[in-house]
């Protein structure tokens, strides 16, 4: 816990520094780069977790990720830190993973993206049997006590300037937290830093949803 509090307490510093700065998100649905592609759910979903994805030990009931995450995925403060200011949400419904939110800096360009990837049963499973080898980044950590990964695939934007977060809230749901970096940051702050921060905050909103 004092390790996961000292970067929530580091994060308050990078972040001042780095919410203004994001390159623009691409042409996806959600806005975002396709950093991952869809992980498809496999006939495995009975015995979670697998391909070497973490068990999770401490899961949060699938119901918290009902709705949108434009309706408190963020809030106004947590955007501000994040990007530097506190935008409307641009709400997607159409992705194949499930509804996401992006929030983007309309000065500066930068964003966030979070979403509830609902529509697959194999939660962090998927994306390591998917993801992990289409990637060029893949780092495995916790967020707030919950098995993550940081990762960049080939088809995303520059592992410079991008990084998706993905969180196994259970061994069935997941949850993404994406963030870009600006041109003038690109190269000077590690955007998988930045996500993890990100991710912090949207987990923490999750366990007071789910009451915990």
């Amino acid at each position: 816990m004092a390790s996961r509090m000292l970067v929530q307490s580091a994060g308050l510093v990078v972040l001042a520094a780095v919410a203004a700065g994001c390159s623009s998100p691409g042409n996806s649905g959600s806005g975002l780069p396709t950093s991952a592609g869809a992980p498809a759910s496999t006939s495995a979903s009975a015995a979670l977790p697998h391909s070497g994805a973490p068990k999770v030990a401490n899961p949060l009931p699938s119901t918290i990720l009902d709705g949108s995450p434009c309706d408190g995925g963020l809030t106004a403060a947590q955007l501000n830190e994040i990007i530097g200011q506190a935008p409307q949400g641009s709400p997607d419904t159409k992705s194949s993973l499930g509804p996401s939110c992006t929030w983007i800096n309309s000065v500066k360009g930068s964003y966030v993206d979070v979403a509830y990837d609902t529509k697959s049963d194999d939660g962090l499973s998927s994306w390591y049997a998917n993801t992990k080898p289409k990637s060029v980044v893949w780092k495995e950590s916790e967020v707030l006590g919950f098995p993550s990964v940081a990762h960049v695939t080939q088809s995303s934007d520059s592992p410079d300037e991008f990084c998706q977060v993905t969180i196994g809230i259970n061994d069935q749901r997941t949850v993404d937290v994406s963030i870009g970096l600006s041109s003038a940051k690109k190269g000077t702050v590690d955007p998988c830093y930045v996500a993890n921060v990100a991710a912090q905050r949207v987990m923490t909103n999750l366990k007071h949803r789910a009451g915990s």
